[in-house]
Protein backbone atom coordinates (compact mmCIF):
# COMPACT_ATOMS: atom_id res chain seq x y z
CA UNK A 1 0.00 0.00 0.00
CA UNK A 2 1.10 3.67 -0.85
CA UNK A 3 1.22 5.32 3.08
CA UNK A 4 0.02 8.74 2.17
CA UNK A 5 -2.76 7.44 -0.32
CA UNK A 6 -3.93 4.95 2.39
CA UNK A 7 -4.01 8.08 5.15
CA UNK A 8 -5.78 10.49 2.70
CA UNK A 9 -8.66 8.44 1.77
CA UNK A 10 -9.40 7.58 5.12
CA UNK A 11 -9.11 11.55 5.80
CA UNK A 12 -6.35 11.42 8.21
CA UNK A 13 -4.57 14.01 6.84
CA UNK A 14 -4.03 17.40 7.69
CA UNK A 15 -0.82 18.85 7.01
CA UNK A 16 2.34 17.39 5.29
CA UNK A 17 5.91 19.07 4.35
CA UNK A 18 6.79 18.93 1.06
CA UNK A 19 8.04 15.33 -0.24
CA UNK A 20 6.98 12.90 2.34
CA UNK A 21 5.75 10.89 -0.35
CA UNK A 22 9.22 11.31 -2.82
CA UNK A 23 11.02 10.11 0.88
CA UNK A 24 8.88 7.05 0.85
CA UNK A 25 9.30 6.04 -2.45
CA UNK A 26 12.64 6.19 -3.06
CA UNK A 27 13.94 4.94 0.43
CA UNK A 28 16.19 2.08 -0.25
CA UNK A 29 16.04 0.52 3.58
CA UNK A 30 12.71 0.80 5.41
CA UNK A 31 11.74 3.94 6.22
CA UNK A 32 11.07 4.94 9.33
CA UNK A 33 8.56 7.26 11.33
CA UNK A 34 7.25 7.95 14.86
CA UNK A 35 4.63 9.40 17.03
CA UNK A 36 5.23 10.41 20.44
CA UNK A 37 2.58 9.24 23.26
CA UNK A 38 2.54 11.47 26.71
CA UNK A 39 2.57 8.96 29.24
CA UNK A 40 0.68 11.10 31.57
CA UNK A 41 -1.69 7.97 32.55
CA UNK A 42 -1.15 4.25 33.10
CA UNK A 43 -3.87 3.90 29.91
CA UNK A 44 -4.31 5.33 26.40
CA UNK A 45 -7.46 6.74 26.01
CA UNK A 46 -9.66 6.65 22.43
CA UNK A 47 -7.76 9.77 21.46
CA UNK A 48 -4.27 8.79 21.29
CA UNK A 49 -5.82 5.83 18.58
CA UNK A 50 -5.60 8.23 16.10
CA UNK A 51 -2.00 8.54 16.24
CA UNK A 52 -1.77 4.79 17.03
CA UNK A 53 -3.29 4.05 13.88
CA UNK A 54 -1.33 6.44 11.65
CA UNK A 55 1.23 4.04 12.92
CA UNK A 56 -0.71 0.75 12.44
CA UNK A 57 -1.08 1.77 8.46
CA UNK A 58 2.39 2.71 8.69
CA UNK A 59 4.07 -0.91 9.60
CA UNK A 60 1.03 -2.10 7.36
CA UNK A 61 2.55 -1.23 4.18
CA UNK A 62 6.01 -2.27 4.86
CA UNK A 63 7.18 0.78 7.70
CA UNK A 64 8.71 0.52 10.26
CA UNK A 65 6.98 2.46 13.57
CA UNK A 66 8.43 3.92 16.48
CA UNK A 67 6.32 4.78 19.22
CA UNK A 68 8.06 7.05 21.69
CA UNK A 69 7.05 7.47 25.16
CA UNK A 70 7.75 10.81 26.63
CA UNK A 71 9.47 10.20 29.91
CA UNK A 72 11.28 13.23 29.89
CA UNK A 73 9.11 15.35 27.67
CA UNK A 74 6.08 14.47 30.45
CA UNK A 75 8.01 15.53 33.33
CA UNK A 76 7.48 18.75 31.67
CA UNK A 77 4.06 18.77 29.96
CA UNK A 78 3.44 19.53 26.44
CA UNK A 79 1.50 23.53 26.13
CA UNK A 80 -0.43 22.74 22.96
CA UNK A 81 -3.95 22.99 23.52
CA UNK A 82 -4.17 23.23 27.24
CA UNK A 83 -4.46 26.64 29.18
CA UNK A 84 -3.10 25.32 32.05
CA UNK A 85 0.10 23.70 33.71
CA UNK A 86 -0.20 20.42 34.25
CA UNK A 87 0.82 18.24 37.03
CA UNK A 88 4.29 16.79 36.76
CA UNK A 89 4.45 12.41 37.14
CA UNK A 90 7.48 11.39 39.19
CA UNK A 91 10.35 9.01 37.53
CA UNK A 92 8.38 6.25 38.97
CA UNK A 93 4.95 7.06 37.91
CA UNK A 94 5.93 7.36 34.37
CA UNK A 95 7.50 4.48 34.41
CA UNK A 96 5.05 2.46 35.23
CA UNK A 97 2.85 3.81 32.65
CA UNK A 98 5.19 3.50 30.10
CA UNK A 99 4.83 -0.48 31.01
CA UNK A 100 1.00 -0.37 31.18
CA UNK A 101 1.22 1.68 27.49
CA UNK A 102 3.55 -0.77 26.03
CA UNK A 103 1.23 -3.97 26.75
CA UNK A 104 -1.73 -1.91 25.58
CA UNK A 105 0.67 -0.73 21.92
CA UNK A 106 1.27 -4.65 21.29
CA UNK A 107 -2.08 -5.29 20.54
CA UNK A 108 -2.04 -2.67 17.05
CA UNK A 109 1.77 -3.02 16.61
CA UNK A 110 3.88 -6.07 15.62
CA UNK A 111 7.34 -5.74 18.13
CA UNK A 112 8.36 -9.20 16.92
CA UNK A 113 12.09 -8.98 16.51
CA UNK A 114 14.36 -9.79 13.34
CA UNK A 115 11.88 -8.46 10.95
CA UNK A 116 13.11 -4.86 9.05
CA UNK A 117 9.97 -3.38 9.75
CA UNK A 118 9.39 -4.65 13.39
CA UNK A 119 8.35 -1.72 15.64
CA UNK A 120 10.00 -0.11 18.49
CA UNK A 121 9.13 1.60 21.70
CA UNK A 122 10.92 4.01 23.16
CA UNK A 123 11.56 6.56 25.91
CA UNK A 124 12.96 9.57 25.36
CA UNK A 125 14.00 9.89 29.21
CA UNK A 126 16.74 7.33 27.95
CA UNK A 127 19.04 10.27 26.20
CA UNK A 128 17.98 13.33 28.06
CA UNK A 129 17.92 12.08 31.93
CA UNK A 130 22.17 12.51 31.79
CA UNK A 131 21.78 15.73 29.28
CA UNK A 132 22.56 18.53 31.74
CA UNK A 133 21.25 21.58 31.21
CA UNK A 134 24.19 23.79 30.53
CA UNK A 135 25.04 21.44 27.68
CA UNK A 136 21.66 21.06 25.85
CA UNK A 137 20.74 25.26 26.01
CA UNK A 138 24.83 25.63 23.96
CA UNK A 139 24.18 22.49 21.66
CA UNK A 140 20.34 22.85 20.62
CA UNK A 141 19.56 26.02 22.25
CA UNK A 142 21.61 28.07 20.27
CA UNK A 143 20.35 26.86 16.88
CA UNK A 144 16.76 27.94 17.56
CA UNK A 145 15.77 31.53 18.10
CA UNK A 146 13.68 32.97 20.37
CA UNK A 147 11.16 34.56 17.64
CA UNK A 148 11.30 31.16 16.41
CA UNK A 149 9.99 29.97 19.17
CA UNK A 150 7.27 32.57 20.17
CA UNK A 151 5.56 31.95 16.33
CA UNK A 152 4.16 28.84 17.51
CA UNK A 153 0.40 28.82 17.81
CA UNK A 154 0.43 26.77 21.14
CA UNK A 155 3.41 29.63 22.94
CA UNK A 156 1.14 32.46 21.04
CA UNK A 157 -2.15 31.34 22.77
CA UNK A 158 -0.55 31.34 26.41
CA UNK A 159 1.19 34.29 25.99
CA UNK A 160 -1.96 36.29 24.74
CA UNK A 161 -4.10 35.62 28.13
CA UNK A 162 -5.05 31.91 27.97
CA UNK A 163 -4.94 30.67 31.28
CA UNK A 164 -1.77 31.81 33.89
CA UNK A 165 0.80 32.23 31.41
CA UNK A 166 3.41 30.03 30.45
CA UNK A 167 6.50 28.93 32.85
CA UNK A 168 10.05 28.50 30.95
CA UNK A 169 9.59 24.59 31.66
CA UNK A 170 6.83 24.58 29.13
CA UNK A 171 8.36 27.00 27.03
CA UNK A 172 10.99 25.16 26.38
CA UNK A 173 8.69 22.07 25.53
CA UNK A 174 9.57 22.20 22.09
CA UNK A 175 13.16 22.37 22.16
CA UNK A 176 13.13 19.35 23.80
CA UNK A 177 10.31 17.22 21.32
CA UNK A 178 12.77 19.11 18.54
CA UNK A 179 15.49 16.91 20.02
CA UNK A 180 13.89 13.84 20.30
CA UNK A 181 13.59 13.76 16.54
CA UNK A 182 17.04 14.93 16.09
CA UNK A 183 18.36 11.67 17.91
CA UNK A 184 15.95 9.58 16.37
CA UNK A 185 17.42 11.25 13.30
CA UNK A 186 20.82 10.31 14.33
CA UNK A 187 20.51 7.08 16.15
CA UNK A 188 17.53 5.44 13.93
CA UNK A 189 17.69 6.93 10.68
CA UNK A 190 13.97 8.58 11.21
CA UNK A 191 12.97 11.10 9.32
CA UNK A 192 9.23 11.35 9.87
CA UNK A 193 7.50 12.62 12.99
CA UNK A 194 3.52 11.86 12.62
CA UNK A 195 1.05 13.72 15.26
CA UNK A 196 -2.38 15.37 15.71
CA UNK A 197 -2.36 18.55 13.89
CA UNK A 198 -1.62 20.55 17.24
CA UNK A 199 1.76 19.00 17.35
CA UNK A 200 2.63 20.90 14.11
CA UNK A 201 4.69 23.38 15.85
CA UNK A 202 6.45 21.04 17.91
CA UNK A 203 6.93 18.78 15.33
CA UNK A 204 8.72 21.43 12.32
CA UNK A 205 10.68 22.89 15.30
CA UNK A 206 12.87 18.93 15.06
CA UNK A 207 12.44 19.75 11.41
CA UNK A 208 14.24 22.47 11.59
CA UNK A 209 17.03 21.08 13.93
CA UNK A 210 17.97 18.51 11.49
CA UNK A 211 18.56 20.61 8.81
CA UNK A 212 20.44 23.15 11.04
CA UNK A 213 22.43 20.60 12.60
CA UNK A 214 23.06 17.91 10.21
CA UNK A 215 21.93 19.34 7.28
CA UNK A 216 19.70 16.71 6.94
CA UNK A 217 16.44 16.20 5.22
CA UNK A 218 13.08 15.21 7.47
CA UNK A 219 9.29 15.73 7.03
CA UNK A 220 6.36 16.29 8.97
CA UNK A 221 2.84 14.83 8.73
CA UNK A 222 -0.27 15.96 10.93
CA UNK A 223 -3.55 14.33 11.18
CA UNK A 224 -7.05 16.01 12.30
CA UNK A 225 -8.00 16.93 15.33
CA UNK A 226 -10.96 14.51 15.71
CA UNK A 227 -14.37 16.27 16.21
CA UNK A 228 -17.75 14.88 16.93
CA UNK A 229 -20.43 16.66 14.24
CA UNK A 230 -22.55 18.52 16.89
CA UNK A 231 -19.02 20.24 18.01
CA UNK A 232 -19.14 18.05 21.19
CA UNK A 233 -15.57 17.28 21.94
CA UNK A 234 -14.54 13.60 21.03
CA UNK A 235 -13.88 10.67 23.07
CA UNK A 236 -15.67 12.78 26.23
CA UNK A 237 -18.58 11.43 27.93
CA UNK A 238 -20.29 12.36 31.13
CA UNK A 239 -18.10 9.79 33.39
CA UNK A 240 -14.94 11.07 31.62
CA UNK A 241 -12.62 9.64 28.96
CA UNK A 242 -13.02 6.57 27.19
CA UNK A 243 -9.85 4.99 28.14
CA UNK A 244 -8.86 1.62 26.50
CA UNK A 245 -7.74 -0.34 29.88
CA UNK A 246 -11.00 -2.34 30.44
CA UNK A 247 -10.32 -1.33 34.39
CA UNK A 248 -11.13 2.37 33.77
CA UNK A 249 -13.62 1.95 30.93
CA UNK A 250 -15.32 -1.36 31.14
CA UNK A 251 -15.45 -3.27 27.12
CA UNK A 252 -19.07 -2.98 27.62
CA UNK A 253 -19.31 0.91 28.12
CA UNK A 254 -16.52 0.80 25.53
CA UNK A 255 -18.37 -0.46 22.89
CA UNK A 256 -21.36 1.67 23.81
CA UNK A 257 -19.06 4.82 23.08
CA UNK A 258 -19.13 3.93 19.43
CA UNK A 259 -22.31 1.86 19.04
CA UNK A 260 -23.87 5.25 19.90
CA UNK A 261 -22.31 7.83 17.49
CA UNK A 262 -24.34 9.46 14.94
CA UNK A 263 -24.42 8.67 11.50
CA UNK A 264 -22.35 11.37 10.15
CA UNK A 265 -19.50 10.39 13.17
CA UNK A 266 -19.67 6.49 12.30
CA UNK A 267 -18.89 7.17 8.54
CA UNK A 268 -15.66 9.64 9.95
CA UNK A 269 -14.64 7.33 12.28
CA UNK A 270 -14.81 3.40 10.23
CA UNK A 271 -12.24 4.93 8.07
CA UNK A 272 -10.09 6.40 10.71
CA UNK A 273 -10.39 3.67 13.69
CA UNK A 274 -10.47 0.97 11.83
CA UNK A 275 -8.30 -1.34 9.31
CA UNK A 276 -11.23 -2.22 6.73
CA UNK A 277 -10.69 -1.80 3.09
CA UNK A 278 -11.83 1.07 1.21
CA UNK A 279 -14.37 -1.11 -0.66
CA UNK A 280 -15.53 -2.81 2.60
CA UNK A 281 -16.47 0.53 3.72
CA UNK A 282 -18.21 1.43 0.91
CA UNK A 283 -20.13 -1.11 0.78
CA UNK A 284 -21.33 -0.68 4.49
CA UNK A 285 -21.97 3.07 3.74
CA UNK A 286 -24.66 1.94 0.87
CA UNK A 287 -25.86 -0.59 2.44
CA UNK A 288 -26.12 1.81 5.99
CA UNK A 289 -27.98 4.47 3.53
CA UNK A 290 -30.58 2.18 2.31
CA UNK A 291 -31.48 0.94 5.91
CA UNK A 292 -29.88 3.51 8.34
CA UNK A 293 -32.13 2.05 11.20
CA UNK A 294 -30.19 -1.09 11.41
CA UNK A 295 -27.32 1.18 12.09
CA UNK A 296 -24.53 -1.21 10.13
CA UNK A 297 -21.94 1.53 10.34
CA UNK A 298 -21.83 1.64 13.96
CA UNK A 299 -22.40 -1.80 14.61
CA UNK A 300 -19.80 -2.59 12.69
CA UNK A 301 -17.59 -0.30 14.01
CA UNK A 302 -18.20 -0.76 17.63
CA UNK A 303 -17.29 -4.55 16.74
CA UNK A 304 -14.13 -3.82 14.64
CA UNK A 305 -12.74 -1.40 17.73
CA UNK A 306 -13.97 -3.54 20.40
CA UNK A 307 -11.98 -6.51 19.23
CA UNK A 308 -8.85 -4.74 18.13
CA UNK A 309 -8.24 -2.93 21.82
CA UNK A 310 -10.11 -5.99 23.77
CA UNK A 311 -10.76 -9.10 22.20
CA UNK A 312 -13.97 -10.76 19.82
CA UNK A 313 -14.81 -12.62 23.41
CA UNK A 314 -15.78 -9.11 24.87
CA UNK A 315 -17.67 -7.94 21.99
CA UNK A 316 -19.93 -11.21 22.33
CA UNK A 317 -20.12 -9.84 25.75
CA UNK A 318 -21.17 -6.63 24.90
CA UNK A 319 -23.36 -7.55 22.32
CA UNK A 320 -25.40 -9.94 24.94
CA UNK A 321 -25.53 -7.51 27.20
CA UNK A 322 -27.03 -4.76 24.89
CA UNK A 323 -29.71 -7.11 24.37
CA UNK A 324 -30.48 -7.52 27.94
CA UNK A 325 -32.05 -4.10 27.97
CA UNK A 326 -34.04 -4.44 24.88
CA UNK A 327 -36.52 -7.16 26.38
CA UNK A 328 -33.97 -10.14 25.55
CA UNK A 329 -32.24 -12.36 28.05
CA UNK A 330 -33.11 -14.40 31.54
CA UNK A 331 -32.07 -14.82 34.73
CA UNK A 332 -29.20 -17.00 33.94
CA UNK A 333 -27.88 -14.54 31.20
CA UNK A 334 -28.09 -11.90 33.98
CA UNK A 335 -25.80 -13.59 36.29
CA UNK A 336 -23.33 -14.56 33.70
CA UNK A 337 -22.49 -10.83 33.11
CA UNK A 338 -19.79 -9.57 35.34
CA UNK A 339 -20.37 -7.28 38.20
CA UNK A 340 -18.54 -4.58 36.33
CA UNK A 341 -21.00 -4.77 33.01
CA UNK A 342 -24.19 -5.64 34.92
CA UNK A 343 -23.64 -2.33 36.80
CA UNK A 344 -22.63 -0.70 33.41
CA UNK A 345 -25.48 -1.98 31.59
CA UNK A 346 -28.17 -0.59 34.47
CA UNK A 347 -26.11 2.64 35.45
CA UNK A 348 -29.00 5.15 33.95
CA UNK A 349 -31.98 3.31 35.39
CA UNK A 350 -33.77 4.14 38.77
CA UNK A 351 -31.87 2.61 41.68
CA UNK A 352 -32.94 1.98 45.16
CA UNK A 353 -31.56 0.42 48.10
CA UNK A 354 -32.78 -2.00 50.71
CA UNK A 355 -30.75 -3.67 53.88
CA UNK A 356 -30.07 -6.99 52.46
CA UNK A 357 -30.50 -7.87 56.29
CA UNK A 358 -34.69 -7.19 55.56
CA UNK A 359 -34.48 -9.98 52.89
CA UNK A 360 -32.81 -13.18 55.17
CA UNK A 361 -36.80 -14.02 56.30
CA UNK A 362 -37.99 -13.05 52.89
CA UNK A 363 -39.82 -9.59 52.02
CA UNK A 364 -43.71 -9.60 50.19
CA UNK A 365 -43.03 -8.92 46.77
CA UNK A 366 -45.48 -5.75 46.70
CA UNK A 367 -43.87 -4.43 50.38
CA UNK A 368 -40.69 -4.54 48.06
CA UNK A 369 -41.57 -2.54 45.56
CA UNK A 370 -43.71 0.41 47.29
CA UNK A 371 -42.57 0.36 51.23
CA UNK A 372 -39.49 -0.56 51.25
CA UNK A 373 -38.42 0.72 47.74
CA UNK A 374 -40.47 3.43 45.51
CA UNK A 375 -40.63 1.18 42.69
CA UNK A 376 -44.09 1.64 42.80
CA UNK A 377 -45.66 4.43 44.35
CA UNK A 378 -48.58 2.06 45.87
CA UNK A 379 -49.21 -1.48 46.69
CA UNK A 380 -52.69 -1.29 44.85
CA UNK A 381 -50.93 0.04 41.48
CA UNK A 382 -48.08 -2.76 41.72
CA UNK A 383 -50.82 -5.37 42.04
CA UNK A 384 -52.29 -3.97 39.53
CA UNK A 385 -48.63 -4.29 36.88
CA UNK A 386 -48.52 -8.12 38.44
CA UNK A 387 -52.24 -9.31 37.48
CA UNK A 388 -51.79 -7.85 34.20
CA UNK A 389 -48.50 -9.41 33.29
CA UNK A 390 -46.79 -6.64 33.20
CA UNK A 391 -44.16 -7.39 35.54
CA UNK A 392 -40.78 -8.68 35.44
CA UNK A 393 -38.13 -10.30 38.27
CA UNK A 394 -34.79 -10.75 37.42
CA UNK A 395 -36.17 -11.02 33.17
CA UNK A 396 -38.76 -13.49 34.64
CA UNK A 397 -42.26 -12.40 34.80
CA UNK A 398 -43.86 -12.12 38.33
CA UNK A 399 -47.18 -13.86 38.87
CA UNK A 400 -47.68 -13.99 42.80
CA UNK A 401 -48.49 -10.69 44.00
CA UNK A 402 -48.12 -12.02 47.48
CA UNK A 403 -44.64 -13.48 46.31
CA UNK A 404 -41.55 -13.74 48.83
CA UNK A 405 -38.58 -12.78 48.18
CA UNK A 406 -35.25 -13.49 49.41
CA UNK A 407 -31.76 -13.57 48.94
CA UNK A 408 -31.74 -16.48 46.98
CA UNK A 409 -33.31 -14.62 44.15
CA UNK A 410 -30.48 -12.01 44.12
CA UNK A 411 -27.99 -11.23 40.81
CA UNK A 412 -24.41 -11.55 42.21
CA UNK A 413 -25.99 -12.04 45.73
CA UNK A 414 -26.65 -8.17 45.53
CA UNK A 415 -29.01 -7.31 42.94
CA UNK A 416 -32.96 -7.10 41.95
CA UNK A 417 -33.70 -5.96 38.33
CA UNK A 418 -37.38 -4.95 38.27
CA UNK A 419 -38.76 -4.24 34.55
CA UNK A 420 -42.08 -2.66 34.05
CA UNK A 421 -43.38 -3.26 30.74
CA UNK A 422 -40.71 -3.75 27.76
CA UNK A 423 -38.35 -1.10 28.67
CA UNK A 424 -38.81 0.53 32.07
CA UNK A 425 -36.12 -0.79 34.36
CA UNK A 426 -35.27 -0.45 37.98
CA UNK A 427 -32.86 -1.50 40.16
CA UNK A 428 -32.57 -2.87 43.83
CA UNK A 429 -29.53 -2.71 45.79
CA UNK A 430 -29.74 -5.06 48.39
CA UNK A 431 -26.59 -4.43 50.56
Amino acid sequence: MNFTEELRWRGMIHDVTPGVEEYLRKETATATAYVGIDPTADSLHIGHLVGVMMLRHFQRCGHKPLALVGGATGMIGDPSMKSMERHLLSEEELHHNQECIQRQLSKFLDFSSGAPNAAEMMNNYDWMKNYGFLAFIRDIGKHVTVNYMMSKDSVKKRLSGEGDGMSFTEFTYQLVQGYDFLWLYRHKRCCLQMGGSDQWGNITTGVELIRRMDGGEAFALTCPLITKADGGKFGKTEAGNVWLDARRTSPYRFYQFWLNVSDADAGKYIRIFTGLPEEEIDSLTARHTAAPHLRILQKTLAEEVTAMVHSAADVQAAENASQILFGQGTEASLSALDEDTFRAVFEGVPQYRVERSALEAGIPLLDLLSVRSAVFPSKGEARRMIEGGGLNINKEKANDANALISTDRLIKNKYLLVQKGKKNYSLIICE
